[in-house]
């Protein structure tokens, strides 16, 4: 007989082991906001295991604001929610029960991750969980399930966090002292602490595949196995909250944000793949002489017709596009290649394993969002039967032929907020309020001054 995993949680609360549980929700920037709760109350009253549960299906009160607001938690007009028109009232985090975990980096703590609804039970359609269900649930009409695995980068320093405040983030030691891409010497600075968080990680659920240094110095990767698609999403999410707490717990700093000097910056490629409800490779032909079903061929096309409407989703920051630059190793055109890495959607694997690589999102991508623009992408080309072009065989970055992705994140609003596509796939009220995100980056950054115009023109203007 099999237990729930609530009831797990009851047990292990019991026996000392579990003393809270963490309510969280992804926000926009896809990081977890929450409370956390003592296990009597989550269970008894949240998931309502000793009292009938409210008419909605339970769940725990939480302020609108948290998926409404920007990096610093300032929220204001504009957003599809408006947290002082509503008088920064209450929307209900209703708990996943698949999600549901211990942390080891956090003793006697159990997390879950929570969908957000409104009091009548509706979901809150702009929450970048629902934003991805809305998308798999257009696959699984198709008789479709997406599978997705996601790759993060990040730079390790030897500073702590506050310490690196303190500095402004100016002058800080990399864990390695040089590129050590692929390399297995050189890692004593760095290995102590991706040690930690690869054990942790498995620990916590996770299955590593691979993990090894990149190219900028202090740069590490740690892949997980593939999932489908939410699954792989809320594991990035995890992933990236524990990280940063394993860190602060070692004295060190990481940070996954694209492009931290003019180094290499921090990718997060995605792997998609599509299979049917009968397991079988969607993608795959065996019988084609490129190995690539019809579906595929569409799926592709669907990719480079949306990139450039989409690309809000897959680089949502102004320091987004300082890694999609020309020199940077990082997709500047549209285009796609059969294993090329210079192309911005690289198709690779045979047979179950055929899929592509998204290579635009950085390590600041929502997990969610940049693989239901992926996703929506790919349907687009599946409903509309695109042709696919030929695959690009030779260095996409240097072939001023191939269109060019967008460069800002103004023009990358410009084109989100403007696309017909974009409307009717993911709907007004989504368009709208990321649209809103954007500008208020956007404002802020026009706001601030920075070091480059203080060395540029203290003295010298």
């Amino acid at each position: 007989m099999t237990t729930s995993p609530y009831e797990r949680l009851r047990a292990d609360a019991e026996e000392g082991r579990v003393e809270e549980v963490i309510v969280s929700v992804p926000d926009l920037q896809g990081r977890l906001q929450g409370s956390r709760l003592s296990v009597p109350y989550f269970l008894d009253e949240v998931v309502g295991l000793g009292v009938p549960p409210t008419e909605s299906g339970g769940g725990f009160g939480a302020c609108v604001y948290l998926l409404a607001s920007d990096v610093e938690m300032d929220t204001g007009p504009g957003y599809a929610i408006d947290a002082w028109q509503s008088g920064f009232g209450d929307f209900v985090l209703r708990p996943d029960p698949a999600t549901l975990r211990t942390l080891p980096w956090d003793p006697g703590t159990a997390l879950v991750l929570a969908d957000a609804v409104w009091p009548g039970g509706e979901a809150v359609e702009i929450a970048p969980r629902q934003v991805l269900r809305t998308q798999l649930d257009r696959l699984a009409e198709r008789g479709l399930t997406a599978f997705a695995g996601t790759e993060l980068e990040f730079l390790v320093f030897h500073e702590s966090y506050r310490q690196a405040w303190d500095r402004r983030y100016h002058g800080l030691e990399t864990a390695t002292a040089y590129n050590v891409d692929y390399s297995l010497q050189g890692l004593a600075g760095i290995e102590p602490v991706v040690r930690r968080i690869r054990r942790e990680m498995v620990r916590a659920g996770l299955t590593m595949e691979t993990a090894r240094a990149e190219v900028h110095a202090g740069q590490y990767e740690i892949v997980f196995r593939y999932d489908e698609a939410m699954t792989t999403c809320d594991n990035h999410v995890l992933f990236k909250n524990g990280a940063k707490q394993i860190a602060a717990q070692e004295g060190v700093a990481l940070t996954f944000m694209p492009k931290y000097d003019e180094g290499e910056g921090n990718s997060c490629h995605i792997h998609l793949s599509l299979r049917g409800t009968d397991g079988s490779a969607a993608l795959a032909d065996p019988a084609a002489e490129d190995g690539m079903s019809d579906l595929m061929h569409h799926f592709v096309a669907g990719q480079l017709a949306c990139l450039a409407d989409f690309a809000l989703l897959m680089a949502p920051n102004i320091n987004s596009y300082k890694r999609l630059q020309p020199g940077a190793f990082a997709p500047t055109g549209i285009t796609w290649g059969r294993d090329n890495r210079t192309c911005p959607v690289r198709v690779v694997g045979s047979g179950h394993s055929l899929r592509i690589e998204h290579r635009v999102p950085g390590g600041d991508a929502n997990p969610y969002l940049a693989v239901a623009a992926a996703v929506a992408a790919g349907l687009y080309g599946i409903e509309n039967r695109l042709a696919l072009p030929a695959p690009h065989t030779a260095n996409a970055l240097a072939d001023p032929s191939v269109p060019r992705l967008p460069g800002t994140l103004t023009e990358a609003l410009h084109r989100w907020e403007n696309s017909e596509i974009a409307a009717k796939v993911f709907g007004e009220a989504v368009v709208g309020h990321y649209a809103q995100a954007a500008r208020t980056e956007l404002a802020a950054f026009e706001r601030a001054v920075t070091d480059w115009e203080r060395v540029r023109g203290f003295e010298r203007l």
